[in-house]
C-alpha cells in the first residue's frame, strides 16, 4: 500500500473527484456557463443602469446651470429696479424741497405779511367827510 492514501482522511477521499473523461455535457460545466451568463447579464444591466443615471445626471446638471443663469439674469434685474427706485426717491426729495422752497416758502411769507397787516391798527375811515355835502369845515 502506498504511504500517502493511509494519511488522506476517510471524507477527502469520499468526495475526492472521480476522473472521468471531459465530458462538455457535464452538469458542472453547464453551472458554470449558466452563473457567467447569469453575470454577463447583470452586468450588462448594471452598464444601461449607469448610463441612464449618467444621462440623467447630465441632463440635471444642465437644467441646474440654466437655472443659476436664470437667477444671476433675475439678481441683476433686481439690482437694475433697486437702482432706479433710489433714483425715483432722490427725484421725489429734489421735488418736494423745490415745492418747499418755490411755492410754499413764498406763501409763507405772503401768510406772515398778511398776518402782520392785520395785527397792527388800522386807521379809522372818516365816512362822514366822505358824505357828499357835509364837509368839517365850517362855512362861516
Amino acid at each position: 500500500m502506498d504511504e500517502r492514501q493511509t494519511d488522506t482522511p476517510e471524507q477527502v477521499l469520499k468526495f475526492a473527484p472521480k476522473h472521468k473523461g471531459h465530458d462538455h455535457g457535464s452538469p458542472l460545466d453547464e453551472a458554470g456557463k449558466a452563473i457567467l451568463t447569469q453575470i454577463q447579464t447583470a452586468a450588462d444591466l448594471a452598464s444601461e443602469d449607469c448610463d441612464r443615471a449618467m444621462s440623467l445626471a447630465h441632463k440635471l446638471s444642465m437644467e441646474l446651470r440654466a437655472s443659476e443663469d436664470r437667477m444671476h439674469e433675475l439678481h441683476a434685474e433686481v439690482e437694475l429696479w433697486r437702482d432706479r427706485a433710489a433714483r425715483a426717491e432722490q427725484w421725489l426729495r429734489i421735488i418736494q424741497q423745490e415745492i418747499k422752497e418755490k411755492l410754499l416758502a413764498p406763501k409763507s411769507s405772503f401768510d406772515a405779511e398778511q398776518k402782520s397787516l392785520s395785527e397792527s391798527p388800522r386807521p379809522v375811515p372818516d365816512f362822514a367827510a366822505q358824505r357828499p355835502g357835509t364837509s368839517h369845515q365850517s362855512t362861516r
